[in-house]
């Protein structure tokens, strides 16, 4: 009995050391995905993620403020350099994981199209964006709006989300008749979901590069590195491209 219940003790340390804990701040577009990749990365090497969404400026906000998060998975690439003049993260280990689009999106079938016509005729009462001074989706929508010519006449009825997922559901709820949304929460398997949309042209704003990194805190955590080489896998590029990211070409 004694030599059954040593042998039950070493085998749960051993299975304790096989598994770690990861913790991530990952950017409010990326959340569909994330949870897919999440739970394949669980299974496959039975560690333990705990993540935290929100925008790319309230995350770095925390990260500076001492949050103990060991990965960031950014909407942009500014924030990111923002910490790696701090010295807050592994500059080796930092990467573009996803190319974001972005979309026009309303929950009535009936009203977005691709010739506009439900910005110039201006029948609506509310558009909603993320807010631009945190999230790159909100700075991105505001470039399209500008070259479109409609920043005047649509002023009066923005309406600003704290991330782009409350901008999404200001939105999905009837809050706003439509919005700017990130590509990735209207889209599944590569087409898009409900309601009515314009995907909008990727050439008439800036590419929204999606950097990660592993903060300076995990640096040498092989849990942190086991968990890019995931992220960079076929697996999690198949995830990634099937919400209506691209991927670089070398990654």
């Amino acid at each position: 009995m004694l030599h059954l219940l040593a042998i039950s003790l070493v085998f749960i340390c051993v299975s304790s050391s096989w598994s770690e804990e990861l913790s991530l701040g990952v950017a409010s577009n990326f959340a569909a995905p994330m949870q897919l990749i999440q739970s394949a990365f669980e299974a496959e090497t039975g560690h333990d993620l705990r993540v935290s969404y929100g925008s790319s400026g309230s995350l770095y906000a925390q990260i500076v403020n001492g949050a103990p998060f060991d990965v960031f998975l950014a909407a942009d690439q500014v924030t990111l350099n923002a910490l790696q003049d701090a010295e807050l993260l592994v500059y080796s280990s930092r990467f573009t994981y996803a190319v974001g689009g972005l979309a026009l999106w309303s929950a009535d079938e009936d009203l977005v199209s691709e010739d506009l016509d439900v910005l110039a005729e201006d029948e609506f009462d509310h558009i909603a964006v993320a807010n631009p001074e945190v999230a790159p989706y909100g700075q991105a929508a505001l470039d399209v709006i500008v070259v479109l010519g409609l920043a005047e006449q649509i002023s009066s009825k923005l309406v600003t989300g704290e991330n782009i997922s409350q901008t999404y559901n200001f939105v999905a709820t009837g809050s706003a008749e439509l919005g700017f949304v990130a590509l990735s929460q209207i889209t599944r398997d590569g087409e898009i979901t409900s309601g009515s949309y314009w995907v909008i042209p990727r050439d008439i704003y800036p590419p929204i590069l999606q950097d990660a990194a592993i903060l300076s805190r995990a640096a040498g955590k092989s849990v942190a590195e086991e968990f890019f080489d995931y992220l960079r896998s076929p697996e999690a590029a198949q995830i990634i491209r099937s919400y209506g990211y691209l991927l670089l070409a070398s990654e």
